[in-house]
């Protein structure tokens, strides 16, 4: 990616915006202040509201201006002047949607503002003419074949005032999405970088590059501007690659700076939290940010999924009423419908308002993914996969598509293919113990025992989510006949499971407590096997078996038998369990006096 170390036109930085300097860092907020309220206008005069209100939001977050320091607006230019009738009367039509009557009267104007206004316009008209074309003849499985037919134009007239180095921050901006759009994503990255020096303050085209870029390495290579905005673009990102650590202190420095009161930072940091799964962080961040912006209705699909997880039915009940309150036809209220009836195993209606979430977007991340898993729900994996195969068209990034094919073809039976997407889950998220977990029961299925190992350990020492991978690292040893390895194993799920706190049902413990019984005897130590064959009389399923060895011990005690004094092997992981630095772990035999329920 060297080639996208854009060098940008002296000539058009230093004509982008008369009077627009952006600050390297943040020493003077009343002067990012200003800045941010003249971005709003310029981008709102250009029909770029979701731009405009991020800086607004932001603008709002800091401590108001008094009279004296308000910025005057731009100045007008001679070629505005000429065509301020034309702009007037285009921008009343754009803002109602009539975009090709917007672009008609447009035709011919000269100033950056107007030509920007009349581009955008013949591009959004194309772009509406897409979306009515999708809905009135295909479901929303097949969006992807429609296209766009306004973009070749585009390309080609833009490409004309690139290369003669005409266009401004704005006009570069419209170039980037235009080469996105044609899947030139190289292109798009150069074009894009080159917008940010430009224009450093208009957040789309840092949300755009954001969007491109699929890991680290290639944000490293990229030239950015070193101003302030990208303080908030390397958080973002890093929360998007799942660098959630280096996010979170981005952010929590953006705090520290004076963007305490930033709604959109606050849920930016819940996002982050959700991402790496620590439920009850995020949802008090949410329940926080609702109280301060209660009609706020951005991430509330993200909160919702967190309320899913948690089975919090009444209050995913009153967040979808609430959401449908203040607008129905929103991309997140849909989801978040489809989620609530989701949990109440109703998968048809939630599929329903997922397919009216892509009507209202196509490219929604989220709707996809949440799709691809109510028609798991529903056994049919071939539209589950073309689901999450337009949730990765979307966004490469997103490891619960890839995740979710991997369980699609695990469940037609197809393990070479689920391998390829459960090793694509685990690159994006290489310490997500359930990536892991498939990953190892793919090799085992494939017979690869040794790199099924290694990911159940690879697992265990990241942080079992499920407390599944040591069972599951034992059974694999059960089956090689390495029974000092499996009891080890074993025995640290045991003390795992009783040292969290949690009083919760472990599936596998009477397992755990049977093989332990049985090994103990073998190796003739009859104190541990008559405790673990006594915890198995508290299982159903393994109390017979319990009382029957508690028998046979107190038959060969009578008889005189002695227990051994030194247990057969020493208790080590082998050393090819101890790959990627994974430390080998040391295990006693196990010490039942202190493991109570």
């Amino acid at each position: 990616m060297a080639a996208s170390t854009s060098l940008v036109p002296v000539a058009v930085t230093a004509a982008a915006m008369p009077g627009l300097s952006v600050n390297a860092d943040f020493s003077d907020l009343r002067e990012i202040k200003k800045q941010l309220l003249l971005i709003a206008g310029l981008t709102r005069e250009r029909g770029l509201l979701h731009s405009s209100k991020w800086s607004a939001e932001l603008a709002f977050s800091l401590p108001a201006l008094p009279l004296a320091d308000l910025q005057p607006p731009p100045p007008v230019t001679e070629e505005d002047a000429q065509d301020m009738d034309a702009y007037t009367l285009a921008k009343a039509y754009f803002d109602v949607k009539e975009y090709d009557r917007a672009a008609h009267f447009l035709h011919g104007c000269n100033s950056k503002k107007a030509y920007f206004l009349y581009m955008y316009s013949r591009y959004l008209s194309g772009e509406k003419k897409k979306d009515d074309e999708t809905v009135d003849s295909l479901g929303p499985l097949e969006k992807g074949q429609v296209k766009n037919e306004a973009l070749r134009e585009l390309r080609v007239e833009l490409s004309k005032k690139h290369q003669a180095r005409e266009l401004d921050g704005f006009g570069l901006y419209l170039y980037g999405v235009v080469l996105r759009k044609l899947d030139l994503v190289k292109e798009a990255i150069d074009v894009f970088v080159e917008a940010t020096h430009v224009l450093p303050l208009h957040w789309g085209a840092w949300l755009e590059l954001c969007n491109l870029i699929t890991d680290k390495e290639m944000l490293k290579f990229l030239s950015l501007p070193d101003t302030w905005m990208k303080e908030f673009f390397l958080a973002h990102i890093y929360t998007e690659l799942q660098l959630i650590e280096e996010a979170l202190q981005k952010y929590q420095n953006l705090i520290d700076v004076g963007f305490s009161k930033s709604s959109y930072i606050v849920s930016q940091i819940a996002v982050a939290y959700h991402n790496i799964r620590d439920i009850d962080k995020a949802l008090s961040i949410f329940n926080e940010l609702r109280k301060q912006d209660p009609y706020r209705i951005e991430n509330m699909d993200t909160f919702s999924n967190l309320l899913y997880v948690r089975s919090m039915k009444s209050e995913l009940s009153y967040l979808a009423h609430n959401l449908c309150e203040i607008d129905k036809y929103r991309v997140e209220t849909c989801c978040v419908i489809g989620n609530y009836y989701s949990l109440r195993s109703q998968h048809e209606k939630a599929a329903l308002y997922f397919q009216r979430a892509l009507k209202l977007n196509p490219r929604y991340l989220g709707a996809w993914t949440l799709m691809g898993h109510e028609y798991m729900e529903m056994k049919n994996t071939s539209a589950a996969i073309q689901a999450y195969r337009h949730a990765i068209e979307v966004n490469k990034r997103d490891y619960r598509a890839w995740y979710g094919l991997g369980q699609t073809y695990e469940i037609l039976k197809m393990p070479f293919y689920c391998l390829y997407y459960y090793r694509r889950a685990h690159q994006l998220r290489p310490n997500d113990s359930r990536m892991l977990v498939a990953l190892g029961e793919c090799y085992e299925k494939l017979n690869q025992l040794v790199e099924a190992k290694k990911c159940y350990w690879r697992a265990y020492a990241v942080g079992d989510v499920e407390k599944m991978a040591l069972v599951k690292l034992a059974k694999l040893h059960e089956q090689l006949t390495e029974s000092e390895q499996a009891a080890q194993c074993y025995i640290k799920y045991i003390q795992d499971i009783y040292s969290c706190g949690e009083i919760v049902e472990h599936l596998e413990e009477s397992t755990a407590f049977r093989y332990l019984a049985q090994y103990y005897f073998k190796c003739k130590l009859w104190d541990e096997a008559s405790t673990c064959a006594q915890k198995c009389c508290a299982f159903n399923d393994t109390r017979e078996e319990g009382k029957a060895l508690l028998r046979q011990i107190l038959q060969l005690r009578n008889q005189g038998e002695t227990p051994t004094t030194e247990m057969p092997a020493p208790f080590f992981l082998p050393a090819s369990l101890s790959a990627n630095n994974t430390p080998t772990r040391r295990v006693s035999p196990l010490n039942l006096s202190s493991v109570t329920p």
